[in-house]
């Protein structure tokens, strides 16, 4: 039997997929878990939502990640885990035996946060699986295709709103903005434009927080150009089904409302018995193991340092991946650990097409063309496996290309808004109802 470590890692993000691969390098027996047999690569889920990519695009087998790693010492298990077993050394989960470990990393990453906003958890699309990505997408071409045939649809129009100025909100913002101002003539003759409508909310007073003030009012400008509808300095009161409350009064009808505001931990993580801190996230030492624990190390968006809290974005859980792997051999050979450092090598959002505005840490910034080279270049890279990036590769330059033919080439189910759900929901409930007075009809005759 094999006298190598066992390490549990809990979640398949960045993170979590970055210390797999580094503890198989480093010899560690690895137990790869998490919900979804597949790893999403979160930051093109936006372009699944819009069309421009395929689910399949963004999303790679677990079990042909681990059946890569070195000297087979990996293995997937498909499962939610519901609790941590400290004394016995064993992470429990809803689905077959409970899984023994030496060591235990945390990486699951994390969910929406509404900020105790009324409605919001309710009436609300995020964008953070797959799942979520696909009910956008549906919900958007679904609504288009209402309003192609439907007149009174036509004259109620659609309005999207997107509740944040982060890179998401950006780049959610600016896709949609240009399907409407582009393809939506040329694909959807029968609809007005100007009765589509693109708002971009905000609380903060400018969009993209981390950027230079130069680069973010000219994400600004080039998002207005293309049509988007810019609020800062605005908040969320309440979201209902068919309209969003804004603080001061104001409330603005909604078809389709999508939060990208902001993130925080999931609530089960706080039933594990690990010290938790703002955000719901994992308090961390410096070493990234768990304050108070002894065994278990949390990394990426779930957990922090809470003296050095870094961005939650991918390249410090790739980072953390890494740093983790080695400080866990190092324990368990009874060497001193490291404390983590991030090496922040700049940050990128893009805005539209040919447009994104990128600025490295300590060098230069820019932005338009060379920046969305830039950003699509290193997006695809980061994909797990040759035959998805070929994939995404091959998707985008079509849609490039044949632009704006085929900007609105998917074509969705009926469109599920917060509105048509309720309505629907509704239906279901009069046909259970009359189903079982059919049945005490029937009762009663016999």
């Amino acid at each position: 039997m094999s006298t190598a470590p066992h390490v549990v890692v809990i979640g398949a993000g960045f993170g979590g997929v970055s210390a797999t691969r580094e503890l198989t390098k480093l010899g560690c027996r690895v137990t790869l878990v998490d919900r979804h047999p597949y790893n999403t690569f979160q930051p093109l889920l936006y372009q699944v939502a819009t069309g421009g990519l395929n689910p399949g695009d963004v999303t790679y087998s677990l079990r042909a990640l681990v059946a890569k790693q070195h000297r087979r010492l990996a293995r997937f298990r498909r499962a939610l885990v519901t609790g941590i077993d400290r004394e016995n050394r064993q992470v429990l989960v809803d689905d077959g035996p409970p899984i023994d470990y030496d060591y235990l990393v945390v990486a699951n990453g994390v969910t929406t946060n509404h900020f105790g906003i009324p409605g919001a958890a309710e009436y609300t699309r995020s964008m953070y699986t797959r799942r979520q990505a696909i009910e956008v997408r549906d919900t958007i071409f679904g609504a288009m295709e209402r309003l192609a045939a439907d007149p009174a649809a036509k004259e109620r129009g659609f309005t999207v709103i997107v509740v944040g100025g982060g890179p998401t909100g950006v780049e959610m913002a600016g896709s949609l903005a240009e399907m409407r101002t582009y393809g939506v003539p040329v694909v959807y003759p029968e609809i007005d434009r100007d009765r589509v409508r693109v708002v971009l909310v905000e609380m903060m007073d400018h969009l993209l927080g981390p950027f230079k003030p130069d680069l973010r009012e000219y994400t600004r400008r080039e998002l207005e150009k293309r049509g988007v509808e810019v609020r800062t300095g605005t908040a969320i009161a309440e979201v209902r089904a068919d309209s969003v409350d804004f603080k001061g009064g104001e409330t603005m009808q909604a078809d389709l409302v999508i939060w990208a505001a902001g993130i925080g931990g999931y609530s089960i993580v706080r039933e594990w018995g690990l010290e938790i801190g703002r955000g719901g996230r994992i308090l961390l030492e410096d070493t990234l193991l768990a304050k108070g624990e002894e065994r278990i190390f949390g990394i990426g968006d779930c957990a922090m340092i809470e003296t050095d809290p870094l961005p939650q974005v991918a390249p410090p859980a790739m980072q953390q991946g890494k740093h983790v792997a080695h400080n866990i051999v190092a324990l368990a050979k009874g060497q001193p650990m490291k404390p983590f450092k991030y090496f922040d090598k700049g940050t990128m959002a893009t805005i539209g097409r040919n447009d994104a505005v990128v600025e490295l840490k300590g060098g230069p910034k820019f932005k338009g063309f060379p920046a969305w080279v830039a950003w699509v270049a290193l997006h695809i890279y980061m994909l797990l496996g040759g035959r998805n990036r070929i994939q995404a590769m091959v998707s985008l330059a079509t849609r490039y290309f044949s632009y704006p033919r085929n900007s609105v080439a998917i074509v969705g189910d009926v469109a599920d808004t917060p509105g048509r759900k309720e309505q629907m929901a509704a239906i279901a409930r009069a046909q259970q109802m009359e189903q079982g007075e059919e049945k005490l009809a029937e009762a009663a005759q016999q």
